[in-house]
C-alpha cells in the first residue's frame, strides 16, 4: 500500500514506471540494478526509483554523500533547477569515482536518478497515508453505514461531494433517508440499517436554527405538525426561509400533509407560532390550554391543494439541498445512459486530456457569451446521476444544440476532454436530446444471443420484429457458442431497422435484457 500511494499520481502513472513496478512484482520481467550496490537500497521496490529516501541512499552509498547533502540532492532534482543541478552532478561524480565507480557508469545513475527524482514521493508520507488508506478501507468495508455517514458529515458544506457520496451508497445498496425534523441530528447518523440526512445539510438551515430545534424537540418530544413547530421553536432563529428550505426538501414529511400543502399554510403557522411566543413572553396563556385535560388544542386543517408535481418536487429538494433526494430526473433514462454513454461525471476525470467521450446529463445551468466575433456560445453544467461537470458549446455546436438545452430535458453530449492543473472540463462537439440519441446516433445494433436454446420459432419471432421496425441501421447478431466463443453473422439489408425503444423492448421481452447493444457514430 506504500507503494500504490507513491506511484498512483498523474507523472508516474505517465512515465511508464508504474507498468515497470508491476511486471516486475508478478515475475513478467526481470528485475535489475544498475549495480549490485544498489540492490539493497532498490530490492523491495523491484528496481524501481520510486521514493525520495531511495535517492538520497543511492548517493550516500555510490558517491558518500551525507544525510544533509543528500537531502539537497533531493530537492535540486526535484525542483530541476540547473545551476544547482550540475554543482550535484559534480559532486556526485566525484564522491562515486572516489568509491571506485566507473564514470560512465556514475554519470548514467546520475540520470536515472534526475529522471526518477521528479517522480518519487517521500516514503514516510506514502507510510502515513498508507495506513491512514488500511484503516479507512478496513472501516468502509466492516462498518459501511458509520464510514459513510462520517464521510456525509465531513463533506456536508460541499452539496457536489454529498451528492457524489450519496450516489455511491446507493450503488452499494446503502439507503439515505432524507432529512427529518423529529428524526434527523445535526449531522449525518446512522438509523436502524439506513443513513439519516442531518438537518445542518440543508440549505439555509444554519446552526442557530439546527440549536432551536433540537432543543425543542429534546425538551418537548417530536413535533405534531408544523404549527407545532412553529409553537416551539425560536422563530428569530428559525425563520420563514429556514422552514421553507425544510419543507422543500421533505423534512416535514412525517407530519402529515403533503409539502404543497404545507407550504401553502406556513404564513398562518408561523402567525400562530409568533402569537404563542408573544403570548408567553407576557405571561399569558388561553383559558382552554390552562384547563384543557385533553392535551393540546386541535391545528387548523390543511388546504386542499393540489401535491407539486414529481419535477416541482425534485426541483425544490434540489433548490434546498443542491441535489435529489427522494429521486432523480435522470432515473427513469438510467438504462439509457448506460447503453449510450462512454463516460459519467466520476469516471470522466481519470479521462486523458484530448480523448473523446460521450456523456449524459441534465442541463441545469445555461450561461450564453458572445465570441469577438458577436456569435452565441455557452457555457453549461451538465449534471448526472453522480455529479457534475462543465461543458464549453463553442458557436457551430451551440447553434444547433441550443433548443435541446433549453429544454431542460436529458441530453447525450459528445465532446473532447479538456483537463488542466483546474480541474476537467468537456468541449462539446455534438449535443442531441437523450430521447432522440439512440435513433440519431446509432449506425448498427449488436443482438447479443446465446446460441444454446436458441430455436428455428425464436428466430421466426425475432425477424418479424425486426421487420416491424425497419430504418436505416444495420444489425448484426453475435451468437455466443458454449466453448468455441462468438460467431458474428451481418445480417442483409432488408433487417436494416430504426433502433427505437419500442424495438429494443420488444427483443429484450424475447431473449431477456440486455441483448441489444447500441454501436454509435464514432465508435
Amino acid at each position: 500500500m506504500i507503494a500504490l500511494v507513491a506511484l498512483y499520481r498523474p507523472g508516474p502513472l505517465e512515465s511508464g514506471m508504474v507498468d515497470d513496478f508491476v511486471a516486475r512484482k508478478h515475475g513478467r520481467r526481470e528485475v535489475v540494478y544498475p549495480l549490485p550496490q544498489l540492490e539493497p537500497v532498490l530490492k523491495e521496490t523491484y528496481g524501481v526509483i520510486v521514493y525520495q529516501e531511495q535517492v538520497q541512499e543511492i548517493a550516500r552509498v555510490l558517491a558518500g554523500y551525507s544525510l544533509g547533502e543528500g537531502d539537497i540532492l533531493r530537492r535540486a532534482m526535484g525542483k530541476k533547477i540547473p545551476e544547482v543541478m550540475e554543482q550535484q552532478r559534480e559532486r556526485f561524480m566525484q564522491g562515486a569515482v572516489a568509491n571506485g565507480i566507473d564514470p560512465d557508469k556514475a554519470a548514467e545513475i546520475f540520470d536515472l536518478m534526475a529522471k526518477f527524482a521528479g517522480y518519487g514521493f517521500n516514503k514516510s508520507h506514502s507510510a502515513a497515508y498508507g495506513l491512514i488508506a488500511y484503516q479507512t478501507a478496513y472501516l468502509k468495508a466492516h462498518y459501511p453505514l458509520e464510514f459513510m455517514a462520517a464521510v456525509l458529515t465531513s463533506e456536508m458544506s460541499n452539496s457536489d461531494k454529498v451528492m457524489l457520496h450519496i450516489s455511491e451508497c446507493r450503488e452499494r445498496g446503502l439507503k439515505v433517508l432524507p432529512p427529518d425534523i423529529n428524526q434527523s441530528q445535526r449531522d449525518f447518523t446512522v438509523a436502524g440499517e439506513a443513513i439519516r440526512f442531518g438537518l445542518a445539510a440543508v440549505k439555509n438551515v444554519g446552526e442557530g436554527a439546527v440549536e432551536s430545534i433540537l432543543a425543542a424537540r429534546e425538551e418537548g418530544g417530536p413535533f405534531r405538525d408544523l404549527f407545532d413547530f412553529c409553537e416551539r421553536v425560536d422563530l428569530r432563529k428559525v425563520n420563514r426561509r429556514v422552514i421553507e428550505s425544510l419543507i422543500k426538501c421533505g423534512a416535514f414529511d412525517s407530519c402529515g400533509g403533503h409539502r404543497a400543502q404545507l407550504y401553502a399554510v406556513l404564513d398562518e403557522a408561523m402567525e400562530h407560532g409568533q402569537k404563542v411566543g408573544r403570548d408567553r413572553a407576557e405571561g399569558q396563556i388561553s383559558m382552554f390550554e390552562a384547563f384543557s385535560t385533553s392535551g393540546p388544542t386541535a391545528t387548523p386543517p390543511l388546504p386542499q391543494v393540489p401535491p407539486w408535481s414529481e419535477a416541482d418536487q425534485l426541483a425544490y429538494e434540489k433548490e434546498a439541498l443542491g441535489f435529489y433526494i427522494s429521486g432523480h430526473p435522470l432515473a427513469s433514462y438510467a438504462e439509457d445512459i448506460k447503453r449510450l454513454s462512454s463516460v459519467d461525471t466520476v469516471t470522466l476525470q481519470a479521462a486523458s486530456d484530448g480523448m473523446t467521450v460521450r456523456l449524459a446529463g441534465l442541463p441545469t445551468e445555461v450561461k450564453e457569451k458572445l465570441t469577438k466575433r458577436g456569435e452565441r456560445m455557452a457555457f453549461v453544467r451538465l449534471e448526472d446521476l453522480k455529479g457534475s461537470v462543465e461543458l464549453i458549446v463553442f458557436p457551430d455546436c451551440y447553434a444547433q444544440a441550443a433548443p435541446a438545452l433549453a429544454a431542460e430535458q436529458p441530453v447525450l453530449v459528445k465532446g473532447v476532454v479538456d483537463k488542466d492543473e483546474r480541474g476537467v472540463k468537456l468541449k462539446a462537439s455534438r449535443i442531441v436530446p437523450l430521447e432522440q440519441a439512440a435513433q440519431t446516433l446509432t449506425t448498427r445494433l449488436r443482438l447479443r444471443l446465446d446460441a444454446t436454446g436458441l430455436t428455428r420459432e425464436k428466430l421466426v419471432r425475432l425477424k418479424q420484429a425486426l421487420m416491424r421496425h425497419p430504418g436505416s441501421c444495420r444489425v448484426s447478431l453475435h451468437l455466443r457458442v458454449p466453448g468455441k466463443g462468438e460467431a458474428v453473422l451481418a445480417l442483409p439489408n432488408r433487417y436494416r431497422v430504426e433502433p427505437s425503444a419500442a424495438l429494443v423492448e420488444e427483443v429484450d421481452a424475447m431473449f431477456g435484457h440486455g441483448v441489444v447493444e447500441p454501436v454509435l457514430a464514432g465508435d
